[in-house]
């Protein structure tokens, strides 16, 4: 696993008009933060003498869980929705685990991974219940407020971009002995959060389609939950054009290349701290897009070419993937 940098631009801060401090976890080994609760889940069950292991994911957990059993010499099968991102499919096959597709729910992940481990006898990492996974997916948020420290500076709000809930729930456990706020973002299409707040407890909501594709789950974990619920300080909701000029700013004002879910972060850090002169902290969970979607952002701009793009722009072909590993 890797420290990953903390990164600062000055064409982002002026242009959202936030003092940004960017946790680059799309910088992490395979592609995203979640390898941080997966290791630390994988290795406690594999003192445990496990012999395999399980995981339904949109995506990056699937990959984060794959790679934390292949340093165990564990088999994995790794569950995950049929419009999954290729690229997402590539890195987990990468490992040799097992892919199984499975609707587009996350209830029906959840019963194939509960037929699987009846099947196998695997363990189950799960995304979002599971003690270990969480406070792992915690530590980047308590690198960042460390990093950020070292540089003489001090968080106000730290933003996370919320899908099953993990990611916020570490951050409150991280963010809180500093006095640091957490604000949770998610997609406006799916906001299973909101909903829970709303109800008083977890609920599946209506999904609609997000380009967010790692913030598609429709319902919010209850530990997750159990931990955020008054632990965020603000939750906000990003539409999908927010998520988009948000996911092109960052390529061509910082030369960062991150996935839908990431850009949501920064989405909702403008949302919540425009104007109030206050440092944020955002976590850029994850780089895994297709090179495909990038290029057709950019295109869409207008931004075809360097002449016609912004000062600091880099072509996407030089930019380093956050997928390597």
């Amino acid at each position: 696993m890797r420290r990953t940098p903390v990164l600062r631009s000055d064409q982002l801060t002026a242009r959202y008009g936030v003092r940004l401090w960017m946790k680059a976890e799309n910088l992490q080994r395979g592609g995203s933060f979640k390898l941080r609760g997966a290791l630390l889940a994988v290795d406690r069950l594999a003192a445990r003498g496990s012999r395999g292991v399980l995981a339904q994911s949109t995506g990056n957990h699937a990959i984060a869980v794959a790679l934390a059993a292949r340093r165990h010499r564990l088999p994995a099968v790794l569950v995950v929705p049929t419009d999954i991102s290729a690229v997402k499919v590539r890195r987990i096959r990468e490992t040799g685990a097992e892919v199984m597709f499975a609707g587009t729910t996350l209830a029906e992940r959840v019963a194939a991974v509960l037929q699987l481990r009846d099947r196998h006898r695997y363990d189950v990492v799960d995304p979002y219940e599971d003690p270990s996974v969480v406070v792992g997916q915690g530590t980047a948020t308590a690198e960042l407020i460390e990093q950020v420290a070292a540089e003489g500076g001090r968080l106000d709000a730290v933003v996370i971009p919320i899908g099953g809930g993990s990611a916020v729930a570490g951050a409150c456990l991280a963010a809180h002995p500093h006095g640091v706020a957490v604000v949770g973002a998610e997609p406006e299409a799916v906001p299973a959060f909101t909903a829970a707040l709303r109800a008083g407890e977890p609920v599946s909501v209506a999904a609609s389609y997000t380009i967010a594709d790692g913030l598609r789950p429709d319902r919010i974990g209850d530990l997750p939950f159990a931990l955020a619920q008054h632990g965020v300080a603000a939750v906000v909701t990003v539409d999908e054009p927010g998520i988009v000029d948000a996911m092109r700013a960052l390529f061509l004002h910082a030369g960062l290349t991150v996935e839908p879910a990431a850009a949501t972060a920064l989405a909702g850090a403008a949302q919540y701290a425009a104007g109030r002169g206050v440092d944020v902290g955002v976590l850029l969970s994850g780089g895994n897009v297709e090179p495909e979607l990038l290029a057709s952002l950019l295109s869409d701009t207008g931004a075809a070419t360097p002449a016609d793009s912004p000062a600091g722009y880099i072509p996407w072909t030089d930019v380093p993937w956050g997928s390597h590993s």
